[in-house]
């Protein structure tokens, strides 16, 4: 029963590891502009999937208007991006450039018939159920669909910066545990054997006595 627990807390873990950091390190789609646009947008429970508000804007306001990037991804999947400022709050994309990036989004908007492929770099997820949507980070024309989307360097370094911090942590665990948990817990096995050892001698004596 204690390994079956063991087992679910540890993959519950990082199942939730991977969910943050899919949700919040940088992707980039191929994508077809089609159009931008603002929409109020009034917010409920799913106000956690939604950045804070535009810098300057009222922060105690329940609906704001938000900037909207309609596109087509180059394997013809529709996707919708919201396009807010992050600021100084988390993520730490430091993001203060909305209206410029609508401006270039809308300067790349294209048809079907002659497209005008782009590489748009997000975070997090879209959910037509719960209305959410992922956050436009930057755009940057490319000539097609072929062309590549780079090599994601700041994924790399922060998931490399994350395993080692916890393969550190895991070293020093186990040299604890090897150098203090360990012979603690054999010292009270040890103990714990001698006195059952010991209760059964007198035992054995009271019954020799009868």
């Amino acid at each position: 029963m204690t390994t079956v627990i063991k087992w679910v807390f540890w993959v519950t873990f990082w199942v939730l590891v991977a969910a943050f950091f899919h949700y919040t390190l940088p992707q980039r789609d191929m994508v077809r502009v089609v159009d931008t646009f603002e929409q109020r947008v009034d917010f409920g429970e799913n106000s956690i999937f939604w950045a804070s508000p535009d810098v300057g804007s009222d922060a105690t306001a329940i609906n704001r208007d938000v900037l909207f990037i309609q596109a087509v991804r180059d394997n013809d999947r529709v996707m919708v991006y919201r396009n807010e400022d992050t600021g100084w709050s988390w993520p730490p994309y430091f993001k203060f450039d909305t209206k410029n990036l609508q401006t270039e989004a809308a300067d790349l908007k294209s048809t079907k018939a002659d497209p005008q492929w782009a590489v748009i770099t997000h975070y997090g997820w879209r959910n037509e159920f719960l209305s959410i949507f992922p956050n436009a980070i930057s755009i940057r024309p490319v000539v097609g669909p072929d062309a590549g989307k780079g090599i994601p360097w700041l994924n790399i370094v922060v998931l490399l910066v994350f395993f080692a911090i916890i393969y550190a942590i895991w070293v020093r665990w186990r040299r604890f545990k090897a150098a203090r948990i360990t012979p603690t817990l054999d010292a009270m096995e040890d103990g714990i054997a001698e006195q059952r050892e010991g209760f059964s001698r007198w035992l054995g004596t009271w019954r020799s006595k009868k």
